[in-house]
């Protein structure tokens, strides 16, 4: 009998402990890398805009070599998905839809990932001039709902997926500064 009071007492504080940190703990999450690309906007939106493209530059289609993806609606455009399936460890299961665009500056997209756990985010790619081409940022926001904003006391979102946007960042860099590079390098041979 004494023992299983002292089990009911530590459940009860356990319990206890959850509840509170799931009200200090934050239920928000944004996470946002961005980077320079020496190349000119509407050259930088046109790998963006694209879900076709997407898989040039993915941090995740690069590591998962099993994955398949598919595009329904018209790609580029509102309302077009972008669904993959993919080895559950690395990808797993999900769709992105484009839920709004603005040409030459943004796409705002609603993530969904069905496996390996359902959760539901939404994301956008702005674009701006600087004085060294074009600025990129590339950010995913959303809630955690209690009891997952505890849970994320303990993960790191910012650790987790910030690497993989840098990464995707630095490769869309370098495909849109190659192509810039040879269409310069084509516009001087043709002027000559």
């Amino acid at each position: 009998m004494k023992v299983l009071k002292i089990v009911l007492i530590v459940l009860a504080v356990l319990i206890g402990v959850i509840i509170i940190l799931g009200f200090v703990a934050p239920k928000k999450y944004h996470v946002e890398r961005d980077v320079i690309i020496n190349a000119p906007k509407p050259l930088v939106f046109q790998h963006i805009k694209y879900w076709n493209n997407w898989h040039t530059w993915s941090p995740w289609a690069e590591r998962d070599t099993v994955m398949t993806y598919s595009i329904k609606g018209t790609d580029g455009e509102e309302g077009s998905v972008y669904s993959w399936v993919g080895d559950p460890k690395i990808t797993g299961t999900g769709e992105m839809v484009n839920t709004g665009i603005i040409k030459n500056e943004e796409i705002n997209y609603r993530l969904h990932f069905f496996e390996p756990m359902e959760d539901v985010s939404d994301g956008y790619l702005r674009l701006s001039e600087v004085d060294e081409g074009t600025r990129v940022v590339w950010a995913f926001y959303g809630t955690n709902p209690f009891p997952w904003n505890v849970v994320m006391l303990f993960m790191s979102l910012e650790k987790m997926v910030g690497p993989d946007f840098e990464h995707g960042l630095a490769m869309l860099k370098e495909i849109c500064e190659n192509e810039a590079a040879e269409a310069h390098q084509g516009s001087v041979q043709h002027d000559k």
